[in-house]
């Protein structure tokens, strides 16, 4: 079993890569519509992906304060070690905005990328219906997490990878236009704080929190009835 200071060191090499391909991403698609919905869309959902794969055997590959809450309130993780968890994803996605700010060019995006970055409610959609996309988009991914990843009958990091992966890619492009999807707090909060941009932060944690609590809970909870009571229902 890897020590705690491993599974910090994975989690925020994990957390700043997502944000750095993540928020690229974005970056390189404002200009002009380089890559597209689907080309970030995919960009974050391969790059979780990979980190899964990579480290998922060491830190369990949270990435995401809302992952590691569903640990936490399931009892699976002792709240000390969720709050360094936290603290990690925190910065590594502070550090991998400020790597973009001083990595890419001017040319390859609209503005400061800090901000072309920042997870953004879309025309008409307003703060409690953005909190309840994030929390519904949260929801499947830690859904799946728990299903594929933390689940010892289902645990297979290959599969694992893929299927959270996909989750993160389908979530984006039904969320992308509305909340920028980042079911993530760490993902929204990196750039935010690059940019000084806190106008909506709250809802990029309490849906994420609620969602991914609320998943962990009722996995948990549904692995707890009797078989036979699974299969009647």
């Amino acid at each position: 079993m890897p020590t705690l200071a491993p599974k910090l060191v994975a989690e925020f090499i994990g957390a700043w890569a997502l944000v750095f391909i993540g928020s690229g991403a974005v970056a390189m698609f404002a200009p002009a519509g380089h890559i597209g919905l689907l080309g970030i869309a995919m960009a974050h959902g391969l790059v979780i992906m990979t980190m899964v794969l990579a480290v998922g055997h060491i830190s369990g590959g949270h990435f995401n304060p809302a992952v590691t809450f569903g640990f936490v309130v399931t009892r699976r993780m002792v709240w000390k070690t969720g709050l360094f968890y936290w603290i990690a994803q925190l910065l590594g996605a502070i550090i991998g905005v400020v790597g973009l700010k001083h990595l890419v060019p001017e040319e390859y995006y609209a503005g400061d990328v800090a901000n072309v970055s920042v997870p953004a409610l879309g025309e008409g959609v307003s703060a409690m219906q953005g909190m309840g996309i994030e929390a519904v988009l949260t929801f499947l991914l830690v859904w799946v997490i728990f299903g594929a990843a933390a689940d010892s009958r289902n645990a297979s990091g290959i599969v694992a990878g893929i299927a959270i992966g996909f989750t993160i890619t389908l979530d984006i492009l039904m969320g992308g236009p509305l909340t920028g999807a980042a079911m993530n707090p760490a993902r929204a909060f990196g750039p935010m704080l690059a940019t000084g941009e806190f106008g909506d932060a709250w809802l990029y944690w309490v849906g994420p929190l609620l969602g991914g609590g609320l998943a962990a809970l009722l996995y948990t909870w549904v692995n707890k009835l009797p078989a036979e009571e699974k299969v009647a229902a």
